[in-house]
């Protein structure tokens, strides 16, 4: 049993919050693929009518396959439930999101949703924030956000693909992965990187999540 055979059961468990007519915030990442899929069985299963506001368009072509009726955010006033990953998550339960590049959308899902879940393996719980920021960025602001990185005590890099191109995110911004070592007050310094000319968003989100679910190596899960 594996991390990704939790990650599949736990699927199966969130959407016991799902009810016909549901507005639901599909994110991106393998948590959130493997929810989709089950998402798809259950709504063929009980006929729901379910619409879905996916957070890329990886997500989007995999709840299209599905046969998931999809949205964009700005064609629903509300979200119900929103499901989604994280890339880390801290003893005081706020996220870092944004390794794959969709931080924006996600936080806007986050800001419309009535209920946020989130599903993450066991490696990615941590007492304090370790891994680096993922901040969106227009391009015209490289320059200039990368030195208030540094004035918050921070070391920007540019993401990159494989070939060495600059990583475009799906709104044509780039994306400053930034180093902050042990981060123990997360809010004030996400809150100091979104005051910054240039910055569209934070991969530290402040909106905690109502409900997580913990993946372990056995095939079993946690809800925190």
């Amino acid at each position: 049993m594996t991390f990704d055979d939790a990650i599949k059961a736990l699927s199966s468990d969130a959407l016991k919050l799902v009810k016909d007519d549901f507005v639901i915030g599909l994110g991106s990442g393998r948590a959130a693929t493997a929810l989709v899929k089950s998402l798809a069985k259950l709504i063929k299963l009980k006929d729901y009518n379910i619409v879905g506001v996916p957070t890329s368009l990886q997500i989007k072509l995999i709840a299209e396959k599905g046969g998931i009726p999809v949205v964009e955010a700005d064609q629903v006033e509300h979200i119900d439930v929103v499901f989604d990953g994280a890339d880390q998550i801290d003893s005081q339960k706020y996220v870092i999101k944004g390794g794959g590049g969709a931080l924006l959308r996600e936080n806007i899902l986050f800001s419309l949703a009535k209920k946020v879940v989130v599903m993450a393996d066991k490696t990615k719980f941590v007492k304090n924030f370790t891994r680096t920021i993922p901040v969106e960025i227009h391009p015209l602001a490289r320059n200039s956000v990368t030195k208030s990185i540094t004035k918050l005590g921070g070391q920007a890099q540019i993401r990159a693909l494989d070939r060495g191109y600059p990583f475009f995110t799906e709104n044509g911004n780039i994306i400053l992965d930034c180093d902050f070592g042990t981060i123990k007050n997360p809010k004030v310094l996400s809150q100091k990187i979104k005051q910054t000319p240039g910055v569209l968003e934070s991969g530290i989100f402040l909106r905690k999540p109502d409900v997580i679910y913990r993946a372990k190596d056995n095939g079993k899960y946690d809800i925190l």
